[in-house]
């Protein structure tokens, strides 16, 4: 039941905006990995490739034994809704969007830790209602 933002489960009531302590050591962690996260900088999902390619010319040096490849051209690849995309990049590009992707798997590996620290205080206060509380 819902009513005016105040939720009822059973005979557990929670207020808008009331929350539970956390343990002082994972309030400590939580918040450093906050500061981490502000201290990031732009992010950018997908992945940067560096590849090297052989052309279609039949005297090319890429043809040679053995080959001298054409390259290096950086190729940022990225998903949307399940949809693979991709796009060349000028060698300026690649740079920042190298560290724009190490950025954003800073983020992810950060946020699991977060996630990680949560599932555990909040089993720790699901575990600490009382039976009454619990049952609803």
């Amino acid at each position: 039941m819902v009513s005016y933002g105040i939720i009822s489960v059973g005979s557990l009531i929670v207020k808008p905006g009331e929350r539970y302590a956390m343990r002082e050591t994972t309030q400590q962690q939580y918040e450093a990995l906050k500061q981490q996260i502000t201290a990031l900088g732009l992010v950018r999902p997908g992945h940067l490739g560096r590849r090297f390619m052989r052309c279609g010319k039949p005297d090319c040096r890429c043809k040679a034994d053995p080959p001298v490849l054409h390259g290096p051209y950086y190729q940022w690849t990225w998903n949307v809704r399940g949809k693979t995309h991709s796009r060349w990049l000028s060698d300026a590009e690649a740079a920042y969007c190298a560290e724009w992707i190490g950025n954003h798997r800073r983020l992810r590996t950060i946020i699991r830790k977060m996630e990680a620290l949560s599932l555990k205080d909040t089993d720790r206060i699901l575990r600490s209602l009382s039976p009454v509380q619990r049952r609803g």
